[in-house]
């Protein structure tokens, strides 16, 4: 358990296209959930006490908290970092300050996860963001002259976005790491209550020009929807792709625990903001060790590095590889994946109809 997940769900303003859980500030909301993420943070150490190796803080945005708070949010966490942990902070360029930077690199973050979202007015005016062009190229030069490993999130394929120049522009600045996604447009956000429909084949587009600007740039495509320089990669989100076991706290925060006896892992989920702050535990969620094997083939298949499937057969004790042999070899000569060993990694063709190579391999798993 050397990985925990915080959440934040206060956010200056509400996006038309999230479904996050997030809230505006209220009077004296922060100070209750500071108190409140004080105690649950000792309940949890109290079980897993071991160091971290990675610490993320989401949200939300975590940025917009005040000085004080930041502090008073760090000080609520006893846990000890490993000397090499990986601490990444999400936040909106319109947050951030030299002062706020230096404030953050006291506290032990070391990584940045900037919303950017485009580089251009008129697409950051449709995606309601607060910050401009300019405050986002700011934001990204303080951070890299700050010392941060910086990682840019970028959303593609918009009905105005000029996509190439986006994608150039986040090449051209230096940082290590981007996440490029295309819109979701989420059932009951602002964004569907309008009408509003998402184009699948400029998505792909959009995406396959990722992959050719980015990775032209010395950004290699580690993950279905992130780049990186070598090194550079999210070492908090290989946690989750790798199907592991992470530690969670904050409002709706979702954590998964070792299981026992027949059970694999239990997911724990912890509910909205004012239930949370009146005490309501958890919902769990038990995972079966087969209900483990298909949801790591759905993770470990946005990875460029794929799914060992024989590390899979000792988690689970099942005999996985006489299961998915056949559906493995069958889309391996359809192109779709390379096959090494026990290992299955999934081509360049795969990415843009990974749902459909997972869901043949999970009729396999389950015939």
């Amino acid at each position: 358990m050397a990985s925990l997940y915080l959440h934040v769900p206060f956010c200056p303003t509400l996006c038309p296209y999230c479904d996050f859980h997030v809230v505006r500030r209220g009077p004296g909301w922060v100070e209750a959930y500071l108190k409140r993420l004080k105690e649950e943070a000792q309940r949890l150490y109290e079980i897993h006490p071991e160091p971290l190796k990675t610490l993320y803080l989401g949200g939300g945005t975590p940025s917009f908290l005040r000085d004080r708070e930041l502090i008073a949010l760090f000080q609520a966490l006893p846990w000890r970092l490993k000397a090499d942990a990986e601490v990444t902070l999400e936040a909106n360029p319109g947050t951030l300050n030299r002062e706020r930077m230096a404030l953050l690199k006291d506290l032990g973050v070391n990584r940045l996860s900037l919303g950017v979202q485009s580089f251009q007015e008129a697409v950051l005016r449709f995606l309601g963001r607060a910050h401009g062009r300019r405050g986002a190229l700011k934001a990204v030069e303080m951070a890299l002259e700050g010392g941060f490993r910086v990682s840019l999130d970028l959303i593609l394929g918009l009905p105005m976005q000029e996509v190439e120049k986006d994608l150039k522009e986040a090449a051209s600045l230096g940082v290590g790491h981007v996440s490029a996604y295309t819109l979701q447009v989420e059932k009951g956000t602002p964004f569907a209550l309008s009408g509003l429909k998402e184009d699948p084949e400029r998505e792909a587009w959009a995406m396959g020009k990722a992959e050719e600007i980015l990775e032209g740039a010395g950004l290699v495509r580690y993950e279905i929807s992130n780049f990186a320089r070598p090194g550079e990669e999210a070492r908090h989100n290989l946690a989750y792709w790798r199907n592991g076991f992470w530690l969670a706290l904050g409002p709706s925060a979702a954590g998964q625990y070792p299981g026992t006896g027949p059970v694999y892992a239990f997911r724990r989920t912890n509910p909205p903001l004012p239930r949370w702050l009146l005490g309501e535990p958890p919902q769990e969620e038990a995972i079966s060790p087969l209900e483990h094997a298909k949801e790591s083939l759905m993770l470990g298949l946005r990875l460029r590095e794929g799914v060992d499937v024989g590390t899979l057969e000792r988690r689970t004790g099942l005999p996985l590889w006489d299961r998915l042999r056949s559906a493995a070899q069958q889309l391996a000569q359809e192109g779709y994946l390379v096959i090494e060993g026990l290992r299955l990694r999934p081509t360049r063709r795969a990415f843009p109809l990974l749902h459909r190579v997972v869901l043949k391999l999970w009729e396999a798993l389950e015939g």
